[in-house]
């Protein structure tokens, strides 16, 4: 049975980090493509990295750029995104999907598979 579960998210005060993590079952993380994706209230559901299949390629949405990290730990079979200086507007449930064919785009239309999601709040 095929599965994605976003772990991680929690109440963190402006300036600080989290680490998702999302761990397949059912299947190989490093054999897709992995994209985090967020969604605020009342917002559409946007792209915030993507990790190609052997990691020689990541992309960052412009609001997180040099403040966001993702990586892979195959033994694992997880994907994290490390977030740090967190701001209020970082403030979004998390998702992780995986594409089965393509190359890595941060446009959430193209994944094909979603995990439930964990709620990151930035707020003092």
């Amino acid at each position: 049975q095929l599965q994605l579960v976003e772990s991680g998210g929690a109440l963190v005060q402006p300036g600080g980090s989290l680490r998702l993590s999302c761990t397949a079952s059912g299947f190989t993380l490093d054999d897709y493509v992995i994209g985090w994706f967020r969604q605020a209230p009342g917002k559409e559901r946007e792209g915030v990295s993507c990790i190609s299949r052997s990691a020689e390629r990541t992309k960052y949405a412009n609001s997180v750029q040099g403040r966001f990290t993702i990586s892979r730990d195959n033994a694992k079979n997880t994907v994290y995104l490390q977030m740090n200086s967190l701001k209020p507007e970082d403030t979004a449930v998390y998702y992780c999907a995986v594409r089965w064919m393509g190359i890595a785009t941060l446009t959430p239309f193209e994944y094909d598979y979603w995990g439930q999601g964990t709620q990151v709040t930035v707020s003092s």
